[in-house]
Formats: C-alpha cells, structure tokens, sequence
C-alpha cells in the first residue's frame, strides 16, 4: 500500500524544469539504441537498388517481387504489438536483445538465399526486427527529462532517414561490387557487436517497468481523486499481462493482410489462378470478420474500435496510412524504372538509382530533428494541411515528369518534405485527440496502420508493372512500359489528395489545435 501524495508537492514535482541537465546515462542509451535503429533502416533500404537484380536472377514477377519489401512489414506490423507486450511482462531490454537476435538470424539467411520463397522467409524473420523500434523508444523516453523528451524523440527518430541515407549509399555500392547477397553479410557483424554493448550499457529494465507501471498508476488514480493506490504484486501483474497478450488477433491480423496481398499477386500473373484467387479472397474475408470479433472481445486489442470512432483520430490515420501507402509504392517503382533498358526506363546502374533517390532520404533526415520545433511553431494541423498540399503537388509533378533522373530526383526531394511535415502533424493530433490512458493503445494502433499501409504500396506498383509490360530489342525479357509507370504516378497523385482533404476537415473540426 502506497501513501497518498501532497497535492502541492505533486504539481511542484510536473512543473518543468527547463534548466535540468539530460543524464549521461540518457545519451549513452540514445546512442546505442539509435545505433540500432540505424542499421535496422539501414537492412531495410540497401536491398532497393538491387530489385531489378533479384527480380532476373530468381526470374519472378514484378508482383512477386513486391513481396521483398511487403513481407518484412507484414512481420513488423504483426510482430511489434506482439514484442510491446512482451516487453512488459519480461522488461525491455532482455526484448530488444530477444528480438535483435532473430534479426540478426533473418540477415544471416537473407545473404545465403538461393531462391524467392527462401529471401522472403528470410525477410519476415527480419522483418521481426521492426518491434524493438518502440520498445527502444520506451526505455530512451522514460531515461530523458519530460522537458528534454523532444531532443531525445527527434534524435531517435533522425535514425530513421540516416539509416535509409547509409543503406542507399553503401547498399549500392555494395552491390555493385560484391552482389546484393553481400549487403546482408555487411551488417552480420555490426549487429552482433550491438547486441553485445547492449547487453553491457542498457540496465536491466524488469524492476524499473514495474516502477513505472506503478507510478503509471498513482498518476491515473490521483487524477481520478483516489487517495490511496493498491499496487499488485509483481507475480500477479505478470499473470494478467501474460493474459492480455492478443495472439488470436495478431494471427487473424496476419492472414487477412497476406490473403488480400496474395489475392493482388495472383489476379496479374500470365495464366491467372482463378481458384486460388477465391481462395486466398475468402480466406481473407473469414479471417478479416474473425479479427474484428476478436478485437471487440479482446481485453487488450490491436484495434481499439471505439478510438476509431473518433473522427479526428480516424482521419489523421487514414493521412498516415496514405502517406506510406504511397511511400513505399514509389520505393518499388523507382528502382525499376532507372535500370530499366532505355526508352522504357534510364538504362542506369545500380549506384545512380542510389543517388536519384538519396534526396528524398536526405531531407527527411534533415525534418526528423526539427519535428517537434515544427509543432511548437505552427501547431499540427497546420504542418499536416501544409504536408499533404506539399506532397500532392510533388506526385502531380512526378507523374507529369519522369523523364529524366533530375525530374524524378527534384520530385522525390518535394515528396519528401510534404511527406515529414504530414507524418509530424499527423502522429500529433493523434496523440493530442486521444484520452491520456489510451495514449498507448492509440500510437500502437497507428503503427500497425502504418506498416500495413506500408505493405500495400510495393504490391501495388508491382500489379501495375505486372499487368503492361513490353519488349526491348535486343534485350532479353519484358520490361514495365511506360504506362505503367504512368499509371503507379497517377495512382499515387490521386489519393494523396484525400490527406488535403482530410487535414482541411480536421482544420475546421478542431480549429483550437491549429495554433501552438
């Protein structure tokens, strides 16, 4: 039993101290866990340049080598809900290094495979990786000061774009020299080391969770004016936790999301499966209804369905599932279309596809940091109507020029920028439209979103890259024509004017949020 707080000494304790030193241990942290998110993006984007290669050694489909990229989201969408959990019950650190240990095993498999179905499995053992993302967020988050938070959070999230920046740059040249096997084996090691420091410099977290879950607590209780606290004992939160834990509704999640993208794939091969699109399709429908019953029963679910009837949160959602919806659409398409045999495509290397898509990385490096200044500025609705007006008219310019590596390269550095702005805007006004204990829940929930936003998009370029190809003489195979490439640019232009507006309702709906 807990003594109750002094109320004045309470408020005393919140009121920020703007003066207050970060610890070092708080950077030490940051450092290491940043450098882990680093190469993590960095796995992630050293294998676009080599699309088109893979593509013609294993001899697969445009729409098969969607799943390169679909795969290891699928897996991060699943599996970091999964590993929040988990982090809970067994404490955060001894997690990121469970997790990291199956990431290294997934790039130690990615660098041996031998044909498609084994690069994929190897993917969505890798693709694990991404659920040590917010669980390395949460150890980083409870080290800083509340009012130095925003420097560790933009810092953090930095990684994200310098990741993507290293893995193009090193990724490309990589390949070029030594094939694309070897960029798996480039970060083996690296990896290795970084669970070992880990193991070494972050503190063991499992009583330190408990401390906070209690304090977590008082805080709920004290708003609610309880005057005394019942803290459970470790054993039993534990149990309940191990309880909470919504598999039923990861697996449901996970074959929904792989049956609609299988139904995608096959409905543009050459000899079309007819049976197996009615299969995949009526499986994905059975475990879609399956996963909205067990959410509406689950004690701790996925999808909180009663946050989604939240309007503002619902809309800001659906501008951030576009947002990486059309991402990851145009991360499939431009590498084909710079290596692609002139006219269809540049006739280019693998190191100039790296450098016409470096600008779109580098300026989302340069907004991460700058995210929260942004906020305090303009408020997030502003950033979030300004971002989706700013990256519409990129993929409107994009669609319109794509013919020459300058066009396409201007375009994706204006994406970029209208695309950092909607994220920053948008993930505030969930986190600002949502209740202070369900603040968890929610940013899991667009995570989630996210990622599976995310893995349409490659899956989508591919169909349209699938269903018009065309050959070039003397060239052996078929190569994408440019109307398809017209057509993912179309597409993408076109729904990115749903976040204008979507961001122009919640302007209206919520104007107090527009200012700082």
């Amino acid at each position: 039993m807990t003594q109750p707080r002094d109320g004045n000494n309470d408020r005393q304790s919140r009121s920020p101290n703007l003066n207050q030193k970060v610890p070092r241990k708080a950077w030490m942290s940051l450092a290491i866990l940043g450098s882990a998110l680093l190469i993590a993006m960095y796995g992630e984007t050293m294998l676009l340049p080599a699309i088109p290669d893979i593509i013609k050694e294993f001899n697969i489909s445009y729409t098969t080598s969607s799943w390169i990229l679909s795969a290891y989201l699928i897996a991060g969408a699943v599996a970091t809900p999964v590993g929040g959990k988990l982090s809970d019950i067994y404490g955060r650190k001894k997690m990121v290094m469970t997790i990291m240990i199956i990431y290294i095993i997934g790039i130690s498999l990615g660098g041996l495979s031998t044909n498609i179905t084994f690069l994929i499995i190897a993917r969505v053992i890798q693709g694990i990786g991404i659920a040590m993302f917010p669980i390395a967020f949460s150890i980083i988050k409870d080290q800083f000061p509340r009012e130095k938070l925003a420097i560790g959070v933009g810092v953090f999230s930095s990684m994200f774009a310098a990741g993507s920046v290293v893995g193009l740059a090193l990724g490309a040249n990589i390949i070029q020299n030594f094939g694309w096997r070897t960029t798996f084996f480039s970060i083996v090691f690296v990896a290795i080391a970084l669970w070992f420091i880990i193991r070494r410099y972050i503190d063991n977290d499992l009583q330190d969770s408990a401390n906070v879950m209690q304090s977590a607590e008082m805080d709920i209780s004290s708003d609610l004016n309880d005057d005394k606290i019942k803290v459970p004992n470790e054993k039993d939160t534990i149990k309940n936790k191990s309880k909470n834990i919504d598999i039923k509704g990861t697996i449901a999640l996970a074959i929904t999301i792989s049956s609609f993208l299988m139904v995608l794939s096959y409905s543009q091969t050459n000899h079309i499966e007819s049976s197996l699109i009615a299969i995949f399709l009526s499986l994905g429908t059975i475990s879609l209804l399956f996963f909205i019953i067990i959410e509406k029963r689950s004690k701790s679910p996925l999808v909180n369905f009663h946050l989604m009837t939240n309007k503002l949160i619902l809309c800001a959602n659906i501008i951030l599932v576009i947002a990486f919806l059309a991402m990851f659409t145009v991360f499939q398409t431009i590498p084909v279309l710079v290596r692609s045999p002139e006219p269809l495509g540049f006739g280019e290397s693998v190191i100039t596809t790296a450098k016409l898509q470096l600008p779109f990385m580098i300026v989302f490096l340069l907004f991460a940091p700058s995210s929260g200044f942004i906020v305090s500025k303009l408020g997030n609705v502003k950033p979030t109507l300004i971002g989706s007006i700013v990256s519409a008219l990129g993929f409107f310019s994009l669609f319109v020029y794509h013919s020459t590596g300058i066009f396409v390269s201007t375009n994706l550095a204006v994406i970029a920028a209208g695309l950092s702005l909607m994220q920053v805007g948008g993930f505030d006004i969930i986190l600002q439209s949502t209740p202070r204990k369900f603040s968890g829940i929610s940013l899991g929930m667009t995570v989630l979103f996210n990622l599976v936003g995310a893995s349409v998009g490659p899956a989508i370029a591919g169909i349209y890259m699938q269903a018009n190809q065309v050959f070039v003489k003397g060239v052996i195979g078929s190569f994408p024509s440019a109307y398809s490439y017209d057509l993912i640019f179309f597409t993408v232009a076109a729904i990115s004017l749903v976040p204008v507006v979507l961001s122009i309702f919640i302007g209206k709906k919520i104007p107090i949020l527009s200012s700082p």
